[in-house]
């Protein structure tokens, strides 16, 4: 694994300050903690799972993927697609501006600031290696942590609904994140929808 530099071990603290503000709170083995924090905490150890090598830039990006999400409420936007695809872009936008203050605070130059927001904001998806290693490092969590919860809030969806949604974000990973999907330790359910999605 790559070693840290004073300057991304300082970023990282300021992340988690940012993020320990959440006033949401999940339950991880029994204790509340700030669901930002948590959510950052799995993007990072999942990282290196896949990407052992992956750069400051991807380190960085992966831990500010959701900074002060909270702060951006998706009901302040409209319900369907087109609001909530105006709300995914107010908050890749926060995200950018925040973790670009942190950054410029600790001495990093304008050209990685860029790099960082660049992955941020996935953007030239399915070219840009670190943008698409951030994607499938995204969907990963989301299987592993938060699937289970997604299916149990929407017992009115039928598997096959359950699965058209899932192939949506099963399209955006590339192999390496579809394989890593495929070998997490998922109840038989999970991994049926999985199947289903990849069909």
């Amino acid at each position: 694994m790559i070693p840290h530099s004073s300057r991304f071990q300082a970023v990282i603290t300021e992340i988690d300050g940012a993020n320990a503000q959440d006033p949401r709170q999940d339950s991880v083995a029994g204790t509340l903690r700030p669901r930002e924090v948590v959510y950052s905490e799995r993007m990072s150890e999942c990282l290196p799972l896949l990407y052992p090598e992956a750069s400051e830039a991807l380190r960085i990006a992966a831990r500010a993927q959701h900074i002060c999400r909270w702060q951006i409420p998706r009901n302040k936007y409209p319900l369907g697609r087109e609001g909530y695809n105006a709300w995914r872009a107010a908050c890749r936008a926060h995200h950018a501006d925040l973790t670009s203050a942190i950054m410029r605070r600790h001495g990093y130059a304008d050209d990685e600031i860029a790099q960082v927001i660049k992955i941020i904001r996935k953007e030239q998806l399915k070219r840009d290696p670190e943008s698409q290693a951030l994607e499938n490092i995204v969907a990963v969590v989301f299987i592993q942590h938060y699937l289970d919860a997604f299916v149990a809030k929407h017992k009115d969806y039928d598997d096959a609904k359950l699965a058209d949604i899932l192939k949506k974000t099963l399209r955006k990973m590339d192999a390496t994140g579809h394989a890593a999907a495929l070998a997490l330790p998922l109840p038989a359910s999970t991994s049926r929808l999985i199947d289903m999605a990849l069909k």
